[in-house]
């Protein structure tokens, strides 16, 4: 594996861990969006946890590769029904953050699978 799969891993997994984190503990900036989007309370714990998952896989990925491609894929998934969400409740403005946790999941991904090949 390359260095940059390492570090770009690593960012990633932190970065979206810490959006995991932000939506167990309720931050205004992230449940505020939730309740404009129509998205139930009770899916906000599983969502949390969904994101909290894939970033542990990041992390497990740089040691055991199959589970940071299922992860990878996983957030890909995720982040692009994320984006998905936002374009259906029309709310253009907030539709870059999802893709900007998507990116490095995405940057992740295709590392890993380089260096693999």
């Amino acid at each position: 594996m390359t260095i940059a799969y390492y570090v770009v891993a690593v960012i990633a997994a932190l970065w979206i861990g810490f959006s995991s984190y932000s939506l167990f503990a309720r931050k205004a900036f992230v449940v505020d969006s939730l309740v404009d989007y129509g998205v139930p309370r009770s899916w906000w714990n599983w969502l949390a946890l969904a994101k909290g998952a894939g970033a542990l896989g990041l992390i497990v990925g740089t040691f055991i590769p199959v589970l940071g491609i299922a992860a990878a894929v996983g957030l890909i998934l995720y982040f692009l029904g994320a984006v998905a969400t936002t374009l259906r409740a029309h709310s253009y403005k907030t539709t870059p953050y999802p893709i900007l946790y998507l990116i490095p999941a995405a940057a992740t991904l295709a590392l890993q699978l380089a260096a693999a090949a």
